[in-house]
């Protein structure tokens, strides 16, 4: 656990320290693109974190190289980290790319199958699949890279999609990539399987620079990550997913899984499949959602609108933040439900709670606001005042109207006071309804009681 936890200290350490000289350069350089349609920001800001992030990813995995254990585990069994920075690095190219000139759907969509592609082909690919009523199937290596691929695509447009408003997509994915953690380190311990330690890395790199990069995209945000961080966000928690099922031995999971095996006994090998789904459920319902919006609209599934679920509650009336949050702990609660079938009897407990917690304050934020309630109680009182204010003016209009006529030249004597002066004025502010604004208007206000 030390070696994972120094790993994403690098790669939180890095991103975090790099997101403020990257921002300046953007600026510098004139990389800030204008305010789109479907954008909910006010404020012209630069689309470069995702850079920052990457810096972080290889540092991170250049570090984890020098420590012992995933020395051993991971780069002396396979070539997953360098597919892995190979494909993120053609992301962060196309992601840049598109960022600045704002690549056609179809483009980009050919870009991103290309490094996908190239990360397969150099060996994070599907091996096996567990098919219910069969077991577990090994597959073909054609049908192996083109399932490989098919996943990356899924989940790089799906963080990509839900990538609209501050913190949202790295906050979702560092979610996501800790559960993951979660899973594959139950692996690496429990049943012993090194092939789970290459995942957990992945998951707990992207972990730190998901965390390290929301302290700039927190809102108000000073950086987007832009489609160069969604896409690598998307690529990572593919990444995890298809380097567990392409390096362990499906059967010491499942224990021999076949058609008769129990179906308590194969959740363990159903987990691979499920994990990556369920973790990123809400973007890739947002995704699927969108998809249909679109093509019942007559566009591209590709085509940008504002029909997303963050859209959706800013428009009912939520703050950006309170959608972010709401987001966050509906991503948890499917996690954690999830991560519940991998932990052992004697940790479920410590689940149970996390999710019990996570539907209190769920329920919390999708209550009323108590900001709300006293909100509206102002407004009323206010209201209330102005009305008595409206009916005092009318009363004593003549009163006030032969004062003022009584001074010299209608204006006040340096010694007299408002009170004096306008008889109407004075008994509306003794009774608490309003009092003189210091430029002459009338500010309403309520006595506390």
């Amino acid at each position: 656990m030390r070696e994972y936890l120094l790993a994403m200290t690098v790669a939180l350490a890095v991103t975090l320290l790099l997101g403020g000289p990257i921002r300046a350069l953007a600026i510098r350089l004139g990389l800030v693109p204008v305010i789109r349609e479907r954008d909910v920001h006010v404020t012209p800001t630069p689309r470069v974190g995702g850079l920052a992030m990457f810096i972080g990813l290889a540092a991170a995995l250049t570090a984890a190289e020098h420590f012992p254990m995933l020395e051993r585990d991971v780069y002396g069994e396979s070539n997953t980290i360098q597919a892995l920075l190979w494909g993120g690095f053609l992301v962060v190219l196309l992601g840049m790319v598109d960022d600045k000139f704002e690549l056609d759907p179809l483009t980009k969509f050919a870009g991103q199958i290309f490094a996908a592609s190239v990360m397969v082909v150099k060996g994070i690919q599907i091996s096996w699949l567990v098919i219910p009523g069969i077991g577990i199937v090994a597959v073909d290596p054609t049908l192996s890279i083109v399932l490989s691929v098919f996943l990356v695509l899924a989940l790089m447009n799906a963080v990509n999609f839900v990538d609209g408003i501050d913190g949202l997509a790295a906050g979702v994915s560092g979610i996501a990539a800790l559960s993951s953690f979660a899973y594959c380190y139950r692996l690496a311990i429990s049943y012993k399987l090194t092939g789970a330690t290459a995942p957990a890395l992945i998951a707990i790199v992207t972990v730190g620079i998901c965390l390290g990069f929301l302290a700039h995209n927190w809102d108000p945000a000073r950086m987007f990550m832009g489609d160069t961080g969604s896409m690598l966000l998307g690529m990572l928690l593919a990444a995890t997913s298809i380097a567990i099922m392409g390096g362990i031995d499906p059967y010491q999971l499942g224990a021999g899984v076949s058609q008769t095996t129990s179906v308590h006994k194969l959740v363990p090998a159903y987990l691979p499949l499920i994990m990556p789904v369920s973790v990123t459920l809400l973007p890739i319902a947002d995704m699927v959602m969108a998809v249909v919006r679109r093509t019942k609209a007559g566009l591209s599934p590709l085509a940008p609108d504002k029909g997303h679920l963050h859209h959706r509650m800013l428009q009912i009336g939520h703050s950006k933040r309170r959608a972010v949050l709401i987001m966050y702990f509906w991503s948890a609660l499917v996690a954690f439900v999830t991560v519940l079938f991998a932990v052992t009897p004697s940790r479920q407990p410590i689940v149970y709670g996390a999710i019990a917690m996570t539907l209190v304050g769920l329920l919390m934020l999708l209550g009323p606001r108590l900001g709300d309630h006293r909100e509206r109680l102002r407004n009323k009182a206010l209201r209330v005042g102005s009305s008595t204010t409206a009916r005092h003016r009318a009363n004593t209009g003549g009163a006030a109207g032969a004062a003022g006529t009584a001074a010299p030249e209608g204006a006040l004597s340096q010694g007299s006071t408002v009170e004096a002066a306008i008889p109407a004025i004075a008994a509306s502010t003794e009774n608490g309804v309003d009092r003189a604004d210091p430029d002459g208007g009338m500010r309403h206000r309520t006595l506390s009681r």
